[in-house]
């Protein structure tokens, strides 16, 4: 009989909040899923690209989707393991809280715009900035350390065979990029399941998108995990769960970690670098340019004066409003900084809202005359 998984760090550890409070009776794991699930960032999601920005399909991945697909999946792996399913469903929930508009085209442009003035913009990292400071208006969501640590151990870019918990705990606010792992074998298992999450239905939207045909999937894939999303999860859940048993890691057999790759790299080299996302990504840069540019001007110019912004175009009035329901957070916990300020709401977007915001910024708003006789 294979031996259970215990997590390296202390219970104290774990289920320790940046402040204080009375427990109750959800448990403090399921706590954070209801904090997180109640929040605007995670109602946003909806309306976030996953892959493809398509807003009026209703049968296109969203980033919401996503994420409640990586939250189902790793609740299964979990169920198999004998792991925490409250602990790694907290995580899945809140691991994407932090991706900008447009998906992985909208966080590049605002890594370069950040990487400009001496930041960075990574969605792993900067979802713990959205939990831990700007969700309920600057107060935080009050997270357990185990959720905020799988939140921003997460990376679903780098491919491993397995991986086990870090058996030390980190000062969280200080990582600045994608390399560190999660203390928890749930968080592990979080990590694995976005990528298990992705890469088939990825695959199942292309297709709607006419970008590949379902013959395009490599025959070797085909045969050994199947055509369809639900196949190919099952695959890797099924192998995930007996391989981890045996080894006391959370993996993938060689066989389809193998075939995990293949398909990896089949969905980079055919759907992630078409020329249609690459046309698409080039819209995404300039939409974002514009609208960092014109606010940050703004907020650069009139700083903390609230009432300046109310003589401007709309989208500067609701960011004076933005200002002054943040303003716990800006100029009183942390030092009133534009850029920052700025990045913050524009990765906060959705995609329709980010769009309203560029075209009130290009064209100007018409004049109002007297409609009386002249």
């Amino acid at each position: 009989m294979e031996e259970k998984m215990i997590n390296p760090l202390s219970e104290n550890i774990y289920k320790k909040r940046i402040y204080d409070r009375k427990e109750d009776i959800r448990g403090h794991y399921f706590r954070d899923q209801t904090a997180i699930i109640h929040s605007m960032p995670f109602r946003r999601l909806k309306n976030k690209t996953q892959v493809f920005f398509s807003p009026k399909n209703d049968h296109i991945c969203t980033r919401i989707e996503h994420v409640l697909h990586v939250s189902t999946i790793a609740a299964t792996i979990c169920k198999g393991l004998d792991l925490d399913i409250d602990l790694a469903q907290a995580i899945a929930l809140g691991h994407d809280l932090g991706h900008a508009p447009f998906g992985h085209a909208g966080e590049d442009k605002l890594n370069k715009l950040a990487i400009d003035n001496k930041g960075f913009f990574i969605h792993e990292v900067y979802s713990l900035r959205v939990v831990d400071k700007l969700a309920r208006e600057g107060d935080g969501l009050n997270l357990t350390y185990a959720v905020r640590d799988g939140i921003i151990s997460h990376c679903g870019e780098e491919f491993t065979q397995f991986i086990e918990p870090l058996r030390c705990y980190k000062e969280l606010d200080k990582i600045e990029d994608r390399k560190t792992l999660p203390t928890t074998y749930e968080g592990c298992v979080v990590a694995m399941a976005d990528k298990i999450s992705y890469l088939g239905r990825d695959i199942e939207d292309a297709i709607k998108a006419k970008i590949i045909t379902d013959d395009d999937i490599p025959k070797n894939v085909r045969d050994n995990l199947g055509r369809k999303n639900g196949e190919i999860i099952d695959s890797f859940v099924t192998d995930m769960i007996e391989w981890s048993l045996k080894n006391g890691k959370i993996g993938f057999s060689k066989e389809k970690f193998e075939l995990m790759l293949e398909l990896k790299d089949f969905n980079y080299k055919k759907i992630y670098k078409h020329d249609i996302l690459k046309n698409y990504i080039s819209h995404v840069e300039r939409i974002l340019d514009i609208i960092y540019e014109h606010l940050l001007k703004i907020c650069q110019e009139f700083k903390g004066d609230l009432q300046k912004y109310n003589t401007g175009i709309p989208v500067d009035k609701r960011f004076g409003c933005y200002l002054k329901k943040m303003d716990k957070l800006y100029g009183k916990k942390e030092e009133f900084k534009p850029k920052q300020i700025v990045l913050d709401y524009v990765a906060g977007m959705t995609d329709q809202y980010a769009l309203q915001c560029a075209q009130e910024i290009i064209f100007p708003q018409p004049i109002s005359f007297d409609s009386g006789e002249l």
